[in-house]
């Protein structure tokens, strides 16, 4: 008795790579779009540095620019926007009053509800749309996927 061995897949090319980049990048313009956040007039960064201090506020700075990767003047730059726009304000860190501790207004966690809820109720719609109801399985293993991908460290560190 022979057995058929499996195909050989194809590696994922550069080609294939890039196309997932620009996937992605569409499909995030377009949950941002749906979502209602140009009406806020909050940059990504802004609302990703909003909803890091409602989940784990207080939080300190220097705390927010390690867990977002970013430089403390862009932390510093997106905190005077979102403290001018009434989303967040500072008080001095009561273990050590030479640092400020950033919590999140009431209405930071609302609005950043409202644009979660618009970004899901966009993506179900879409998924119920476009995926066929035998195939809704196959979203859940590439979100798995993309999941592994966010997670990998290759350890370059960067392009």
């Amino acid at each position: 008795m022979t057995t058929n061995p499996r195909p050989q897949q194809p590696a994922v090319t550069a080609a294939t790579a890039q196309r997932l980049q620009d996937a992605m990048t569409r499909l995030r313009a377009r949950l941002r779009a749906e979502s209602g956040q140009h009406a806020t007039g909050l940059t990504l960064t802004q609302i990703a540095v909003m909803g890091r201090i409602v989940r784990e506020g207080p939080i300190t700075a220097a705390r927010l620019a390690s867990q977002e990767h970013v430089s403390a003047q862009a932390i510093a730059q997106s905190l005077a926007v979102l403290k001018d726009a009434g989303l967040v304000q500072s008080e001095p860190d009561p273990q050590d009053g030479r640092k400020k501790l950033m919590s999140a207004d009431p209405s930071a966690a609302e609005l950043l509800e409202g644009l979660l809820a618009g970004r899901a109720s966009f993506l179900t719609r879409a998924i119920n749309q476009v995926v066929a109801p035998d195939d809704q399985h196959e979203v859940v293993k590439a979100v798995e996927l993309l999941e592994q991908l966010a997670d990998v460290d290759l350890g370059g560190g960067g392009i």
